[in-house]
């Protein structure tokens, strides 16, 4: 039997609603019966059945139905960008193609060479640290998580066990800090963090920096990433003005490690490995 408008009547808008109520219609049940021919997807698109649905799971939806001018909105059409919305939201976004195997981490460290303390220990001086680790050779964080320690003590001959280097606790109010992020075969190069001025330090306490990242793409001068470079120098005292330390060096300090990382800037926590990647592809990946 035809079931085109010509031979059969839509059944009353009255009708519709007992049969989906009665029956509990969902909205997946809606929509396939709305494909069975032009009369029913009339009669299953009504805005009768699918107002209360769109109500009750979009409820912040439903006003933009009356929302235009010129004509309204139906309210199938509103449930379904809603629930196209929702599903595009739990959509997990696609592994980066860059990967830790071909980074490099670069960090440069300067004290300040404006204090008279180091110019009276010839043990002690104001010393540039620059580091240069392959990603692949840090461990990687248990959580998967985008942050690293990066020894400085058993780092290469200059910061070698036996060859420290020692600095005076003032020389670091004054620190430098560059941490920069560079492709294997110095193919593209992005500048993580580049801070200086004073900064506050103690005997045992690690010294904190941090620098928001610009957003990726055309808006970058008009918007945020919503990320933060972090970098803290993880310092070791070998003796204060109270005394000295084993080494015999008076009120030095050393470096002995240094941690890199990623946070969000809403939770100031650490960013996944992968979220970073991504972020960092934008800039060193055409």
């Amino acid at each position: 039997m035809s079931c085109s408008p010509s031979n059969r009547l839509p059944p009353p808008w009255e009708v519709l609603l007992l049969v989906a109520q009665a029956h509990h219609l969902d909205p997946p049940t809606l929509a396939k019966a709305s494909c069975v021919c032009k009369l029913w997807s009339l009669c299953f698109s009504s805005d009768h059945l699918w107002a209360p649905l769109c109500t009750n799971q979009f409820p912040s939806l439903s006003p933009l139905h009356a929302a235009s001018f010129s004509t309204t909105v139906p309210y199938r059409r509103l449930y379904s960008l809603g629930y196209t919305a929702g599903k595009r939201r739990l959509r997990k976004p696609p592994k980066p193609q860059l990967s830790l195997d071909n980074l490099l981490f670069t960090v440069d460290i300067r004290g300040s060479s404006d204090n008279k303390s180091s110019h009276n220990n010839h043990n002690i001086h104001n010393p540039r640290i620059t580091l240069t680790k392959p990603c692949s050779e840090l461990k990687l964080d248990p959580h998967g998580l985008f942050r690293f320690d990066i020894d400085v003590i058993n780092y290469g001959e200059e910061g070698g066990n036996g060859n420290l280097k020692y600095w005076n606790i003032e020389a670091l109010s004054g620190v430098k800090i560059a941490w920069h992020v560079v492709v294997k075969g110095w193919e593209g190069v992005f500048k993580m963090m580049e801070r200086g001025g004073k900064g506050s330090f103690a005997y045992g306490v690690d010294g904190w920096f941090s620098e928001e990242l610009p957003a990726p793409g055309c808006c970058s001068s008009t918007m945020t990433s919503g990320l933060a470079a972090e970098l803290r120098l993880g310092i070791r005292g070998l003796g204060g003005a109270e005394g000295s330390g084993s080494n015999g060096i008076r009120g030095g300090v050393t470096v002995e490690k240094v941690n890199v990382g990623v946070l969000s800037i809403l939770s100031w926590r650490y960013v996944s490995v992968d979220d970073a990647l991504g972020y960092l592809q934008h800039f060193l990946q055409s």
